[in-house]
């Protein structure tokens, strides 16, 4: 994102990892005018009724449990099917393995992963930024920026071992993505596999500011996009991608992202949520509806459109990817409001049952956890749950469903029912 990485000298860095346009040159490029399906209203404010059987967001009480956990700059969490051990990506390049022990977490002695070598540069917003694990546990995922140029990478590393001694080979690395970026900022890094079995990855638009050379609508480079891959091919490219036949980028799979921190998929109903960070006034959480197709070749409007605005200075490229249609954002709020958006999880923990079914995410500037309700293309409610965690970059969900939130600080919190 463009909005701080740590929590270090506050305001400057606050600029960093999450893309906000706090560091970028500010400018007032937006006017009111946008697909007017998107829910705008601030946070925390009331809405119309929740669907019936349901309870008031409001009225949800959550606790927050600290997992006490000694980690450096942790951005990502993920877990290996069938394990119960947490894996902790740390900005700096190193995979943390945290052992499951009664109702907390111990961190192992030995690292899974140590790539420091290869991350090089934490400056800016590179690093270290997310990681996934195959859903047959065999192999683990890292998305970082690489040491020298600060080029993105996706690399495949095989996965053994049991709980409190899970490693990963550094040897069998292999090279699914390589992205040039041509600025430090804007790198996205999410990677989550979907309920296809496909590996999932969200990048940034390249970085600098309102898109400069408009990389977001240029189907021909993988900057401001959603990609989809399948890592058992050599080429990764799955057969059934949009633009697999010309048009595009064969592993795009949807464009028009300024830049994309967390995307993950409903369990229940596979639907794909993205917290997409804005650049001068708007933040934008996108719904990609499984029974609609997921998105396939959706085009979701930067850097014609932030938010629901339409963008003031957009230098969109050629081409009908800048013509529409667009696919409007589910809800957006302002920088009234926070200043850069982490995108969350939707919420199917059988201990927290009036949450069923809310997306659940956070802002890097504003500590705490929102939630939101949405009905088709409706917020219905939403609300501000708590807890007080700070520099919120990452959301978990293990395999009992519980939520985890990691903040930049250096902690990882569990979302309890109260």
């Amino acid at each position: 994102m463009s909005r701080g990485f740590a929590a270090l000298a506050a305001a400057a860095v606050l600029a960093g990892l999450t893309g906000c346009g706090g560091d970028d040159p500010a400018s007032d490029d937006s006017t009111s005018d946008g697909p007017a399906t998107t829910t705008s209203a601030p946070v925390g404010s009331s809405s119309a009724a929740p669907p019936k059987g349901q309870g008031a967001l409001g009225d949800v009480r959550v606790r927050a449990a600290d997992l006490d956990l000694d980690l450096d700059s942790p951005v990502d969490v993920a877990f290996r099917p069938g394990s119960t051990s947490l894996l902790v990506a740390e900005r700096g390049g190193t995979v943390r393995e945290a052992v499951a022990r009664g109702d907390g977490f111990r961190l192992a002695d030995e690292p899974v992963l140590d790539i420091s070598e290869r991350v090089g540069s934490t400056e800016s917003e590179r690093g270290l930024l997310g990681l996934a694990v195959a859903p047959d546990g065999d192999r683990l995922y890292l998305s970082y920026t690489e040491a020298g140029d600060g080029n993105s990478r996706i690399d495949e590393f095989t996965l053994s071992g049991r709980d409190g001694s899970l490693r990963a080979d550094p040897d069998s690395a292999r090279n699914l993505v390589g992205i040039d970026q041509p600025f430090a900022n804007h790198n996205g890094g999410s990677l989550r596999f979907g309920p296809d079995g496909m590996l999932w990855a969200g990048f940034g638009d390249g970085g600098a500011a309102d898109d400069p050379d408009g990389r977001a609508q240029d189907r021909s480079t993988r900057l401001g996009k959603i990609l989809r891959l399948d890592p058992s091919r050599d080429d990764s490219v799955p057969a059934d991608n949009p633009f697999v036949d010309g048009g595009g980028e064969p592993l795009i799979w949807a464009t028009g992202l300024r830049n994309p921190w967390r995307l993950s998929f409903d369990p229940a109903t596979g639907d794909l949520w993205i917290g997409d960070v804005g650049q001068n006034e708007w933040e934008e959480v996108d719904v990609l509806r499984a029974a609609e197709g997921a998105g396939r070749g959706a085009n979701l409007g930067w850097d014609l459109f932030e938010g629901t605005a339409r963008f003031g200075s957009p230098d969109p490229a050629d081409g009908a990817a800048s013509a529409g249609p667009f696919t409007a954002p589910v809800y957006v709020y302002s920088h009234d409001d926070g200043c850069s958006v982490t995108g969350g999880v939707v919420a199917r923990d059988p201990r927290i049952p009036a949450l069923d079914g809310a997306y659940l995410f956070g802002d890097f500037c504003t500590p705490g956890v929102r939630a939101i309700r949405v009905d088709g293309t409706k917020v219905v409610d939403r609300a501000d749950l708590g807890p007080d965690v700070a520099s919120v970059v990452s959301f978990g969900q293990g395999p009992d469903g519980r939520i985890y939130v990691v903040s930049l600080d250096g902690g990882i919190t569990r979302l309890d029912p109260a």
